[in-house]
C-alpha cells in the first residue's frame, strides 16, 4: 500500500521528493514483512490429519490386527502393531495411512 502512495507521490510531487517517497514507501514495506515473519514465526498451524499422531484414544473394538478408535468422538479404523488391543484400552497412534490410524498399546 505504501509503495503505491510512493507510485502517486513520484507522480504528483516530480523527481527529488515522489522519489523519497517511494523509496520510504518501499523501505517500510519490507521492514513491515519481516516484522510479520519474525511474528508469526512463534505461532505453528495446527491443521490436518498429521496431528493426529501421538494422541492417545480410546479402542471401541479390539484391534487385534484391526479395530476402531475414538478420536475426538469421531470413530476411526485402526490397525495395531504389535500386541492386541481389548476395548476399553487406551491406545497411541503411531501413524496414518488413508483413514485408517495405526496404534500400539498406550504405556
Amino acid at each position: 500500500m505504501l509503495v503505491v502512495l510512493g507510485l502517486i507521490a513520484l507522480i504528483l510531487f516530480g523527481l527529488p521528493w515522489g522519489l523519497v517517497a517511494l523509496v520510504g514507501g518501499l523501505a517500510l514495506e519490507v521492514l513491515e514483512y519481516f516484522a510479520w515473519r519474525r511474528f508469526l514465526r512463534r505461532y505453528r498451524l495446527r491443521s490436518g490429519p498429521e496431528t493426529l499422531v501421538g494422541m492417545t484414544v480410546t479402542v471401541v473394538d479390539d484391534c487385534a490386527p484391526s479395530g476402531r478408535v475414538r478420536v475426538y468422538g469421531e470413530f476411526w479404523n485402526a490397525r495395531c502393531s504389535g500386541s492386541p488391543i481389548a476395548a476399553g484400552e487406551q491406545a497411541r497412534i503411531t501413524g496414518i495411512d488413508g483413514l485408517t490410524l495405526d496404534v500400539e498399546p498406550a504405556r
